[in-house]
């Protein structure tokens, strides 16, 4: 399936569409040093929240979705180098609505997982 959606993301900063089907998709993300929080080599949560967002986003996969809301845990630390998969679903649909779960995991270490609500525009929400 194609993508339909944040076309002109950075995918160096928020991943890389891996598999895009109805109601799914799979982003994966390469850590880079400049994702680094310190001198140790953490990665800094946005990146990986962001990565998450966008694989919501292709989840849903219309070109006007727009998070409207999250609740998010980070379950270990990423480091830089990690290659960290994310697993999108829509688990439910209401209207304009979706609630996509998402889960990252590096290798077997789950990292991160997510529930994103998101809404379907009539029309870009900057077009005025």
């Amino acid at each position: 399936m194609q993508q339909n959606t944040h076309l002109k993301i950075d995918k160096r900063l928020c991943g890389e569409v891996g598999r895009i089907e109805k109601e799914c998709a799979e982003v994966h993300l390469t850590t880079t040093p400049e994702m680094a929080a310190d001198q140790e080599g953490l990665v800094h949560g946005g990146f990986i929240f962001g990565a998450a967002d966008f694989a919501a986003m292709c989840a849903v996969n219309e070109p006007n979705v727009v998070l409207a809301g999250s609740e998010c845990r980070f379950l270990a630390p990423s480091a830089v180098g990690d290659v960290i998969e994310f697993v999108a679903k829509v688990v439910e649909r209401e209207g304009v609505k979706a609630l996509v779960e998402v889960s990252a995991a590096t290798g077997e270490q789950p990292v991160f997982t997510a529930s994103f609500k998101t809404v379907v525009t009539k029309e870009h929400v900057l077009k005025k």
